[in-house]
């Protein structure tokens, strides 16, 4: 009967190691797969295999729920094992939370569309909280708990010995304060704290600041590599702003590196089947008759900001000014990164608030934000929304711009 219970054991604590194994792997994947997607730089290096790697951070975050699910299974039993282990307990409840919170927030990103833009924005910083503070706890919770911290044998870094271990040599030594355990335990704890903690405060500070009206904005501003004369003259709408000053974080992605200008080496032009192509430079394209517009800018990845104030040239209004011709269906939108393009229907140009930019709630657009022109096409996603905007060629049929060509959708409504 006892050699049988044994067993039973045995197996029990076999099916909780394999839990623990799949689900380190899958925080694993999960961590680094997201953080290549955050970071500006795989967005170029990658090309169309981010899309791909999107699709692989969202099948593995759908397949977290098989190591729940089946631990939900084994509960009653492990609970009736944490019997008088307070501590035990809670910190299941603390992993549960950080998984079941990454779960349901990656599926309102992931059905970003059907949820809508708020639903979808609060739910991408829950996903950047928990990861911020769950990942680190889960990486010191794993990294505790390896054998290798649990078997003396095999353990190389010198301290004192455990309570256990003084009494079996000496056993009227006195009893260490600071066990092999608790030290490397405590030196991990360290080190996530130095690597993780002054990222983590800088999130929080960006996301303050964007919440108390723009820090991050202000230093965006601050640090514009653009160097045009002379800066736009807002009109009465756009200064104090119409829309109160915008409201949440512009996060900074591009597949090159952020170009810079000046006057010598900017100049905007329309071309292609139009009855007049134009060109301007810097000088004569601020005198251009200009409009203001409050509204809200939606990003694909799920955050949005709101209440914007765009002042610039409506595009019909430019379109007009060339001419189109009868065959012309549809406009590119060319980058001065040489890069990325995007193509939009004519049909959808029409929009009022269809707009070439110069400046965003009273102020000159940064380099970082896409200046000193772009594109603002507020009722689409963001990567419509071409940054450095510096030449429009009007054709017949449709262009595939350059994420569109590596997985996103050419209809890009919000």
């Amino acid at each position: 009967m006892n050699g049988l219970l044994r067993r039973l054991r045995q197996g029990y604590g076999k099916k909780l190691a394999a839990i623990h194994f799949w689900n380190g792997w899958i925080v694993v994947l999960l961590a680094l797969s997201g953080l290549i997607l955050l970071g500006g730089y795989w967005r170029g290096v990658l090309g169309e295999g981010r899309v791909w790697l999107k699709w692989f951070h969202v099948i593995v975050g759908i397949a977290s729920v098989l190591p729940i699910a089946y631990y939900l299974a084994l509960a009653g039993k492990h609970w009736k094992q944490l019997r008088g282990k307070p501590w035990q307990r809670f910190n299941v409840y603390v992993v549960l939370g950080f998984l079941f919170g990454w779960l349901l927030s990656g599926l309102l990103l992931w059905q970003f569309k059907l949820v809508g833009p708020r639903v979808s924005n609060a739910a991408l910083v829950a996903h950047d909280v928990l990861t911020w503070i769950g990942l680190p706890y889960i990486i010191y919770h794993s990294l505790t708990r390896v054998k290798w911290l649990k078997d003396p044998a095999r353990r190389t870094v010198k301290v004192k010995p455990t309570a256990e271990e003084a009494e079996a040599l000496h056993p009227a030594a006195p009893q260490p304060l600071y066990t092999r355990k608790e030290f490397i335990r405590g030196a991990i704890g360290v080190g996530l704290a130095v690597t993780v903690g002054p990222s983590f405060l800088k999130w929080i500070g960006d996301s303050l600041g964007q919440a108390g009206g723009g820090g991050s904005l202000e230093r965006l501003i601050e640090k514009d590599a653009n160097r045009m004369l002379p800066p736009p003259q807002p009109l009465p709408a756009s200064s104090p702003p119409a829309g109160g000053g915008a409201r949440g974080n512009f996060r900074v992605y591009t597949v090159t590196p952020i170009p810079s200008f000046d006057n010598s080496n900017w100049s905007f032009r329309i071309d292609g089947l139009v009855d007049k192509p134009m060109e301007w430079n810097w000088e004569t394209f601020v005198k251009l008759k200009r409009s203001v517009q409050v509204s809200d800018f939606h990003c694909v990845t799920g955050w949005s900001v709101y209440d914007n104030t765009w002042e610039g040239i409506p595009v019909k209004t430019m379109l007009e000014m060339t001419g189109v011709k009868n065959q012309a269906t549809s406009a590119i939108f060319y980058s001065g990164d040489g890069v990325y393009t995007s193509g939009i229907t004519l049909e959808q140009l029409a929009k009022d608030d269809a707009m070439i930019a110069v400046l965003h709630d009273g102020k000159p657009i940064p380099s970082d934000l896409g200046g000193p022109v772009r594109l603002i096409m507020p009722k689409m996603y963001a990567y419509k929304s071409v940054k450095w905007l510096n030449r429009i060629e009007l054709i017949e049929g449709e262009h595939i711009g350059y994420w569109e060509q590596r997985g996103y959708a050419n209809e890009a409504w919000v």
